[in-house]
């Protein structure tokens, strides 16, 4: 928000990803957001064959509608960014490049995702998800001139003053960011993520792009006769947190969509590692087959607490 108040006008062109395609409604999601009703949103999506980003399309698209700014990041999109292209493509266009990394700004830190620094003129990220930290957010440029104006933005322009506790957390946090332990962390996750997705994959799930090169995991339910929603329910009273979540080009309702996604943050900072993404696929997998069976859910339940006795928040 800060960042569409220092550079934009209301009116002005942004382009983001659609959010069903794994977008954020931050990024100009028409008519309930702020950003999709004070300024002129249009979508770019991924491949319909590959679910990818298409690079040559957004190009085109861009080319077309000369957005002012044009976001790039992602919250659940499974694959790498290529910021070099994102930032050709804003170059060509006279659009601003914005990187939100909210997502991947700790496997960036590891150096598991490229960064799009010296790409993108503005860089955003919260500081929880992969940095592990409290909720905030960061604001990042090389710019001054930019920088004086996102500064303003935030304070008159839309805060009132700092929450100094927060700001003592985050500097906790990006303490802990730094140490040469949180590369093997960044690097465990996205291992993990990888072995994941693969047992999924072997259980007859359907992946969005076929796997991931990150955090995150996006499945594909329909195959499974189950939406989102049901499947999110049933393995929270499992034991296991997922959010249901849209697909691309998804025909189902929000409410209810087609797909769940997960991660692998949280598993990972408890311990756990490859060896134990195999267990974790084949909890998802009983409970998936058995939605309706409560004495198969309670039975997993068990398991999983059980499980997670090895593993304890330290």
């Amino acid at each position: 928000m800060a960042v569409y108040f220092a550079l934009l006008e209301p009116g002005d062109t942004i382009m983001g990803m659609k959010l069903s395609h794994g977008g954020h409604l931050t990024h100009g999601h028409p008519k309930i957001t702020f950003s999709g009703r004070f300024y002129n949103s249009v979508q770019y999506t991924v491949d319909p064959e590959t679910n990818l980003l298409n690079y040559e399309e957004i190009g085109k698209l861009a080319r077309k509608v000369k957005p002012k700014l044009i976001i790039a990041g992602y919250s659940a999109y499974p694959r790498i960014v290529d910021w070099k292209a994102f930032s050709e493509i804003g170059k060509s266009t006279g659009a601003y490049l914005l990187a939100d990394v909210a997502h991947i700004a700790g496997l960036i830190v590891a150096g598991v995702h490229p960064s799009p620094v010296g790409y993108a003129d503005i860089i955003t990220t919260t500081t929880h998800k992969t940095l592990r930290g409290p909720r905030g957010a960061i604001i990042m440029t090389n710019n001054e001139e930019l920088a004086s104006k996102i500064d303003r933005a935030v304070f008159p322009g839309l805060q009132g003053g700092p929450h100094d506790q927060q700001t003592a957390a985050i500097a906790v946090c990006l303490g802990e960011a730094a140490k040469p332990e949180f590369k093997k962390y960044g690097e465990q996750v996205v291992a993990n993520a990888r072995e994941l997705a693969e047992y999924l994959s072997n259980f007859g799930f359907n992946l969005v792009t076929g796997g991931t090169d990150t955090h995150l995991i996006l499945v594909d339910l329909r195959n499974k006769g189950i939406s989102g929603k049901e499947a999110q329910d049933a393995l929270e009273q499992a034991g296991i947190t997922v959010n249901k979540n849209t697909i691309p080009f998804d025909s189902a309702p929000p409410a209810a969509p087609s797909g769940i996604r997960l991660g692998t943050p949280a598993v990972t900072t408890r311990g756990m590692k490859e060896g134990q993404m195999k267990t974790i696929a084949g909890c998802i997998d009983e409970v998936i087959k058995n939605t309706k069976d409560k004495s198969v859910i309670k039975r997993i339940r068990s398991e999983v607490k059980e499980f997670l006795k090895s593993f304890p928040i330290k």
